[in-house]
């Protein structure tokens, strides 16, 4: 029995054998290739990305350098900008001050001009009412001095004697 059960153990061993080679060659030939193919595919295509990856971050490194010296031209040409509104600004400034300075000096000017005329046409009109009440007074003055013929011819003689012609 031994001898049959070591036959029986070796033909399976064969068979098993045989089934396991055949095995081999049949996965060899249908399934190792796709697979083997599949994960080249996969790793190419990781390959792949992995490079389109680095080209991206070469890339975006490039354009934040870009952007980076986009920005410092952008905030230089503010600057110039600022400054340039400052100036006109000051200078806008200086010319309302230097306008609104002139304007004011005429009107004083004028003030000045205006008063002084009304100051002479107030010392014209004085003048002249100075003038009459001067004249009033001495009317009367001459009127009280004068009331009789005498002091009139006296007074007379003295003008003909003051006056030689």
């Amino acid at each position: 029995m031994e001898k049959l059960i070591n036959e029986f153990s070796f033909g399976l061993f064969f068979w098993q054998l045989f089934i396991f080679i055949g095995l081999v060659l049949l996965l060899k030939k249908f399934a190792w290739k796709p697979i083997l193919d599949a994960v080249n595919e996969r790793e190419t295509s990781i390959k792949n990305a992995i490079n389109a990856a680095e080209e991206a971050k070469n890339e975006m490194a490039s354009i934040q350098v870009n952007n980076q010296k986009f920005l410092k031209e952008a905030l230089s040409e503010r600057e110039v900008l600022l400054k340039e509104a400052r100036t006109n600004g000051d200078e806008i400034v200086a010319q309302a001050k230097t306008e609104a300075k002139a304007e004011a000096d005429k009107i004083i000017a004028l003030a000045q001009e205006s008063i002084q005329n009304e100051k002479r046409a107030a010392l014209n009109e004085l003048k002249n009412q100075v003038a009459q009440i001067s004249l009033d007074i001495a009317e009367k003055v001459i009127d009280s001095e004068l009331d009789s013929k005498y002091k009139q011819s006296q007074l007379v003689d003295k003008l003909v004697k003051d006056t030689s012609l």
